[in-house]
């Protein structure tokens, strides 16, 4: 499981000496996302995608849910008005469950990824006073390694603390 830390650095420079030192640290490239102003130029740095800017994930997430709901409960009025042998009611209300929930994450993820990450709204204002948001997801057991690392190194950075909704991919 992972958890992501938050820090809000000052300029470019302090946020390319962090990555350098997160590299240093171990802690694979992929897993360190930058975020800030629009127009930033954001050379050696790994920018946020899109998975940590907008509500894809949430609304992926949201989605199946609804989705699986939904399909089931149309699979259920189906089978009622229709009928038909038991083994078949069964295997129509389980595939419209899967459809219904394929078809609420494709739905919602495409609606969640035109959506500005909500957690990440708090930093709004900070990005905008062109600070830049260092995303940080590493495993439970080093956090307080990567994080006493980091407050020793990098004085100038602000920690944010843990945001502990961290998708399981990538």
């Amino acid at each position: 499981m992972r958890r992501r830390i938050l820090y809000l650095v000052p300029d470019l420079a302090s946020a390319r000496r962090m990555m350098d030192d997160l590299l240093l640290a171990r802690v694979e490239e992929r897993h360190i996302h930058f975020l800030a102003k629009r127009g930033t130029p954001m050379d050696g740095l790994h920018e946020a995608g899109m998975a940590q800017k907008s509500d894809l994930v949430h609304g992926a997430q949201m989605g199946l849910m609804l989705g699986a709901l939904l399909g089931c409960a149309l699979g259920g009025v189906v089978v009622y008005t229709l009928g038909g042998a038991d083994s078949m009611r069964i295997v129509t209300v389980l595939a419209a469950t899967i459809l219904g929930a394929l078809f609420g994450a494709w739905v919602s993820s495409m609606v969640g990824s035109a959506v500005p990450n909500s957690r990440l709204k708090q930093f709004h204002q900070a990005i905008e006073d062109g600070k830049i948001l260092v995303m940080v997801d590493v495993p439970e057991t080093r956090v307080d390694e990567i994080r006493d690392r980091l407050h020793a190194i990098h004085p100038e950075a602000e920690d944010r603390g843990l945001d502990p909704h961290v998708p399981a991919f990538p």
